[in-house]
C-alpha cells in the first residue's frame, strides 16, 4: 500500500508562486509513474502534470505549461509542482497521483494512489 500526503498549499496572489511537495511511503515510488490534477468547486477533476518513473518524460495541461514545472527525487520518494505567475482560475484542491508502471500517465483511472489533497487559493 502506498500513502501520498501533499503539502505546501496555501493562499497567493494573482501572480504569486507556491511549490507542492507530496511525499510517499513505500520503496516502489522510483517505479511508480506520478501525476498532479486539481479539482476547482462545481468542477470535475482534471489532470495538470505528469512525470514518468526517472523524471525524463512530462507532460503538462496546455494552459499551465510554462508556469508550472512538475520534478521528483526518487532518493526522498517526493514529487514536487512549482507553480508560478499563478493566476486566479489556477484555484483549486490539488491531488497528488501515483499508480504503478514507468511510462506517463494523464487520465484519473490510470493511477491507483491518491493523496488527501492540498488547497490552492489564487487571489486577483
Amino acid at each position: 500500500q502506498v500513502q501520498l500526503v501533499e503539502s505546501g498549499g496555501g493562499l497567493v496572489q494573482a501572480g504569486g508562486s507556491l511549490r507542492l511537495s507530496c511525499a510517499a511511503s513505500g520503496p516502489t515510488f522510483s517505479s511508480y509513474a506520478m501525476g498532479w490534477f486539481r479539482q476547482a468547486p462545481g468542477k470535475e477533476r482534471e489532470f495538470v502534470t505528469a512525470i514518468n518513473w526517472s523524471g525524463d518524460v512530462i507532460y503538462y495541461l496546455a494552459s499551465v505549461k510554462g508556469r508550472f514545472t512538475i520534478s521528483r527525487d526518487n532518493a526522498k520518494n517526493t514529487v514536487y509542482l512549482q507553480m508560478n505567475s499563478l493566476k486566479p482560475e489556477d484555484t483549486a484542491v490539488y491531488y497528488c497521483a501515483g499508480g504503478p508502471g514507468t511510462g506517463l500517465r494523464v487520465k484519473k483511472d490510470e493511477y491507483m494512489y491518491w493523496g488527501q489533497g492540498t488547497q490552492v487559493t489564487v487571489s486577483s
